[in-house]
């Protein structure tokens, strides 16, 4: 039987290492303030290069562009089966969305304060998520949430743009 990791979530209620209204820990007011990170191409499973190092592509076409915020993944959920039937990886750039079809490429950029760029990264969407806080329109991996310096925060602003085939 294939379990879905959003329905994991609230059978695990979230985890003792989770904000009680969020994925990761800590509070938002103590986040690092985020420069950009930078790391190698991650490639997963064949797809095109992910993370970090792929936002120096600029050219890309977006085709629509999303405000909202953003959670990550508890660890503990490593290896379980997502939505679209492949296990969750912590360390490859991927997202839940409740509306993007499995298989879209989405640059997301976390937002200051002010709604100030800070980082991005490119995600590709693999599962469906986040369903309990409708604010929240995706759901990182663990790798796109350490490139996003959001792991203190747990819960940040984010940019989502989707990216053209």
């Amino acid at each position: 039987m294939t379990r879905r990791l959003p329905v994991l979530f609230a059978l695990l209620g979230l985890g003792a290492a989770l904000v009680p209204g969020g994925c990761g820990g800590g509070d938002e007011s103590t986040a690092a303030t985020g420069a950009p990170a930078s790391s190698g191409d991650e490639e997963l499973g064949g797809a095109a290069p992910e993370g970090p190092a792929a936002n120096a592509s600029d050219d890309v076409a977006v085709t629509d562009v999303l405000e909202g915020r953003a959670s990550y993944y508890a660890d503990s959920l490593a290896g379980n089966s997502t939505a679209s039937g492949e296990p969750y990886d912590p360390q490859a750039y991927t997202a839940a969305s409740r509306d993007l079809p499995f298989g879209t490429r989405v640059r997301v950029t976390r937002l200051d304060g002010e709604g100030q760029p800070m980082a991005s990264v490119i995600v590709r969407v693999n599962d469906r998520g986040p369903h309990r806080d409708h604010s929240r329109i995706l759901d990182l991996s663990r790798a796109a949430a350490e490139a996003l310096d959001m792991i203190r925060a747990g819960v940040v602003d984010i940019r989502a743009e989707i990216l053209a085939e």
